[in-house]
């Protein structure tokens, strides 16, 4: 797929079936540790994610202009990381029908007008990085795939370096240091466009 392609509904399906491959198969494992280097548990974080897919679906059908839509999801706490996974499909199918839907005109807020591709890749960006962090927690060995990485990293980090897409996108993230780069302590996307 193109980076185009990559931002959107499909690039985002696409992106929560692989969280769905990688973290299918140990959900009978553990889920209360941390997630990397998160505080938050890798049941937490993958609620996380569809906290933040459902979040970026409703800003583009609801189209706010000056801030988030005063909503939250709740995943009951006895859901078990297999029915966590499923929330996450859940919501990931809602942001990929919003940015297939919408008018490509559509703007909604996230520290400014946002396009639809521009949602796209915080979404694939959310799915990638909190899967990584959650497969650090669950002691599985896995990278975000090069494709979309690329894509967030187009899209939301214009500056970034080059280099190993994966190994790069953890590096504009925090999660890692890069070649004789330190580790950031401080980082942000730019996903509003002018």
């Amino acid at each position: 797929m193109s980076i185009e392609e990559w931002l959107s509904g499909g690039g985002v399906r696409e992106t929560v079936g692989e969280l769905a491959r990688v973290l299918g198969p140990y959900t009978d494992r553990d889920w209360t540790g941390p997630a990397g280097d998160l505080d938050w548990s890798c049941w937490t974080t993958a609620a996380h994610i569809a906290h933040d897919l459902l979040g970026y679906a409703t800003q583009l059908t609801g189209r706010p202009d000056t801030g988030y839509l005063p909503l939250d999801l709740r995943v009951r706490p006895d859901a078990t990381p297999a029915q966590v996974l499923v929330v996450v499909a859940a919501c990931g199918g809602l942001l990929a029908a919003a940015i297939d839907t919408v008018p490509a005109s559509t703007r909604a807020w996230h520290w400014g007008p946002c396009d639809p591709p521009g949602f796209a890749a915080m979404g694939i960006a959310e799915a990638l990085l909190h899967t990584y962090d959650i497969t650090r927690g669950l002691a599985v060995t896995w990278q975000p795939p090069a494709a979309p990485s690329v894509a967030v990293l187009r899209r939301l980090f214009p500056e970034a370096p080059a280099g190993d897409p994966a190994a790069v996108l953890l590096w504009m993230t925090g999660r890692t240091a890069l070649a004789g780069r330190p580790r950031r302590t401080d980082w942000t996307w730019r996903a509003a466009v002018g």
